[in-house]
This record gives C-alpha cells, structure tokens and sequence, in this order.
C-alpha cells in the first residue's frame, strides 16, 4: 500500500507535557493515555474527542516527573490543552499536569521542550515539624516524606 502524498495527510500538532506527582507514584503511558481520553470525552462527547485524536506518544517517567507528546490534529490543539488542564488524577495519584510548547513535529517538539527536569532530583534527610525525615530534592521544591504520604514544601520553609 502507498503513502498518501504530503498533501493529503492529516495535519498534526504535537503538545511536549510536564506531569507532576509525588515521588513514590506509579505513572505510566497507559494509565495516563486513559485519563486523557476520558477527559477528553466528558468535555467534547464522542465524537469530539474523536476529533481531537488525543494519541499519547512515549512516556519518561522518574522521581516523580514525567515528560510525554501528546499528538492532536491541527485545529484542536486549544481542545488538547483543556482536556489535559482536567486530568488532576491518574492510577489514583494526584497529577499536575503543564504544556510546556506546541510544535508543528515530534522532533522540533521533543528538541525544544523536552529533557529539561528529568533525573535532577536528590534525596536529603531534613527536618521537619521537629523530627527528622527523608526528602526528594528537585529544583527548589521539596517533597518531604511522613506517616501520611508526602508534604510538599520549598527552600523557603527550611530558612
């Protein structure tokens, strides 16, 4: 079977996308694929969403931040950001969820926008509400560790 020419192919757009979560959250491509479409069908029905063709493309998930494409037709890119501005949850873990850039091709997207935060975060023992516990480090944000879950906090509440 032949390509179609340049011409006739449907037009994309690609969305590089920051999701945020706790350090010990488990997220994946799958799970996050999901949510999306769900929002993306409680905001636009059926065949909204099938408008949109939401498709999630790779997933690099580590300390609690992950990077992701998220490919949309040309037109509803505006429709992408509103369905992905409702997820707030996936697996069950409570997610932020940021659109860094739009670009016109994968890997204009992944060279401009992608890799900036992955893998820059550090464990330290801080001290907090008066007993010493463990703390993951990224940026100036910390994500302090205790009996209920994580606390998150920054370097101004440690001064």
């Amino acid at each position: 079977m032949k390509h179609l020419p340049k011409h006739l192919r449907p037009r994309r757009r690609y969305l590089a996308v920051e999701i945020e979560t706790w350090p010990d959250a488990d997220l994946g491509r799958g799970p996050f694929q999901r949510e999306l479409w769900y929002a993306a069908q409680n905001l636009y029905g059926d065949a909204g969403s099938a408008d949109a063709d939401l498709t999630v493309l790779g997933f690099d998930y580590a300390d609690g931040i992950a990077e992701t494409i998220v490919r949309a037709r040309r037109g509803h890119v505006e429709d992408a950001r509103a369905a992905l501005a409702c997820i707030d949850a996936v697996g069950g873990d409570p997610v932020g969820v940021r659109v860094r850039g739009v670009s016109g091709t994968v890997r204009a997207c992944s060279e401009r926008y992608l890799h900036g935060r992955a893998g820059i975060s550090e464990e330290r023992t801080v001290v907090f509400e008066n007993e010493s516990r463990t703390a993951v480090v990224r940026d100036s944000l910390l994500d302090v560790g205790g009996p209920d879950g994580f606390t998150g906090a920054t370097q101004l509440d440690f001064e």
